[in-house]
């Protein structure tokens, strides 16, 4: 709507001031003097926010959270259990024969005070409780590389989307210049045909032409606006929230190393990659589950103590009795002086349990196989991936220097084709066909300008030294 507009007043200045007045009371943001301004954010500000608000950072935090409170636990069992009971009972009403001849009944009403203490220690059952500690340092090591590898994956797939805005935003300026070369081509062509120079034939063949540009431009702005909104999504922003990220000069782009060795490279990531050694530690865990279920098979012995004592506040019978036969001492003194205690050493091991302990120890040893086929597929495939991201890397320097080779050349045959084409030594054809070429080459370039940071940045996370600070 906008450019209509533009190009409407450009074709009739004398009524600019009437629609400009028209323009300012319509569009209430052109009366307040500026339009809302957008945030603009850098590289190093995307990754920061996208760590911030990552649900999978949170949930790998929450995980290496758990894990410290299993090992704590585990640590745990190698101390003496303690528990305390206590019990009151405010009113007993129990009835008894006091002269079974006679059927004479006696009723007795207490309240009753109990306290225990007990405490146990375990000495032997079968190195479980090791078993399970080593398991769960392995654990909580292998849970706090996989959260550092998850603020990698989140700074991997942030830098990507940003270097995908940027390259969005190149295509689009592209588009926009070749837009506004064809419009003033347009009202030359037509200048041209008004004066007999050039054949209406043109000046309809560049009208399709600057439509074609315009619908480019209306596609590029597309696609960076769906690139940002993306972006955002890994940023976890309102979308409502119109953003811009800082430009990264091309030069700096292209300053990276020209060759790398593969080989020291697939060193590299096999001893830097943190999802690897969590791998190996969680197998490493998982064999430590073996002797954790094997332990079944040995004798528990455990040392317990207990200390109890008891008294009655209250106690009356109903009898023909003297009253001093049911008297107690205070109930202070009733718990001091009947207090008991006792020392046991208990073993207890099963025989037979119906060859349950036989399928936990199966089971745990094909956990840790499968354990140990992961982490060997994942070494394989980061081998595979670093000699793959070493291809793409290589041979994007080799499309940059092609590019800039197609730029030059595409530069110079437009230049000859354009000059040829506005003394009517060439058809519109010709002219149409090298400003194509020359729009293609810079669009090329362009990409494999981003396309080298875009794979250096793939082979930074694939050796796992992708920096996220």
């Amino acid at each position: 709507m906008l450019k209509t507009v533009r190009r409407f007043l450009i074709r009739f200045p004398r009524i600019s001031s009437i629609a400009a007045f028209c323009l300012v009371m319509l569009n209430p943001a052109a009366l307040s003097g500026a339009d809302k301004e957008k945030r603009s954010l850098t590289l190093q500000e995307c990754v920061d926010i996208a760590l911030r608000n990552s649900s999978s950072v949170k949930k790998a935090e929450n995980t290496f959270g758990l894990q410290g409170s299993d090992l704590l636990k585990s640590y745990g069992q190698f101390l003496p259990k303690v528990s305390v009971s206590a019990g009151y009972t405010p009113l007993s009403v129990t009835r008894t024969y006091s002269d079974p001849e006679s059927g004479s009944v006696t009723t007795t009403r207490t309240r009753r005070v109990d306290l225990g203490l007990t405490t146990s220690l375990n000495l032997f059952n079968g190195f479980m409780d090791y078993a399970s500690l080593q398991s769960a340092i392995k654990l909580r090591d292998a849970s706090g590389l996989s959260l550092s590898r998850a603020r990698q994956t989140i700074a991997y797939d942030v830098t990507q989307s940003y270097y995908r805005v940027l390259l969005d935003t190149e295509l689009l300026k592209i588009a926009r210049e070749n837009l506004s070369s064809s419009n003033d081509q347009l009202r030359l062509t037509q200048r041209q045909y008004e004066t007999g120079l050039k054949p209406v034939t043109d000046y309809y063949q560049q009208q399709a032409e600057t439509a074609n540009n315009e619908l480019a431009v209306i596609r590029a702005e597309n696609n960076l606006r769906a690139s940002r909104l993306e972006l955002q999504r890994r940023l976890r922003l309102d979308p409502a929230e119109e953003i811009s990220v800082a430009d990264i000069p091309k030069s700096t782009l292209t300053m990276l190393p020209l060759s790398v060795d593969r080989d020291s490279l697939v060193a590299l990531g096999i001893a830097n990659r943190k999802d690897l050694q969590s791998a190996v530690l969680s197998a490493k865990a998982a064999k430590w589950g073996v002797t954790g279920a094997s332990a079944q098979r040995y004798p528990k012995l455990d040392l317990a103590f207990s200390l109890n004592t008891g008294g009655y506040p209250y106690y009356r019978a109903s009898a023909d009795v003297p009253p001093s036969s049911y008297a107690f001492p205070p109930l202070s003194d009733q718990l001091s002086d009947l207090l008991g205690y006792s020392l046991s050493l208990t073993m207890n091991w099963s025989i037979f349990d119906g060859f349950l302990t036989r399928y936990n120890v199966e089971q745990a040893k094909v956990n840790y196989l499968n354990q140990g086929l992961d982490a060997a597929d994942l070494e394989h495939d980061i081998a595979i991936d670093i000699q793959l991201a070493v291809d793409n890397y290589s041979a994007a320097f080799t499309e940059i220097e092609t590019a800039k080779q197609g730029l030059r050349a595409a530069e110079k045959a437009y230049e000859t084709v354009k000059k040829k084409y506005d003394l009517g030594a060439a058809s519109f054809v010709e002219a149409n066909a090298a400003k194509a070429v020359l729009v293609s080459a810079r669009s090329e370039y362009s990409q494999a300008t981003y396309n080298l940071a875009l794979q250096k940045n793939i082979l930074d996370f694939a050796t796992g030294t992708l920096s996220i600070e």
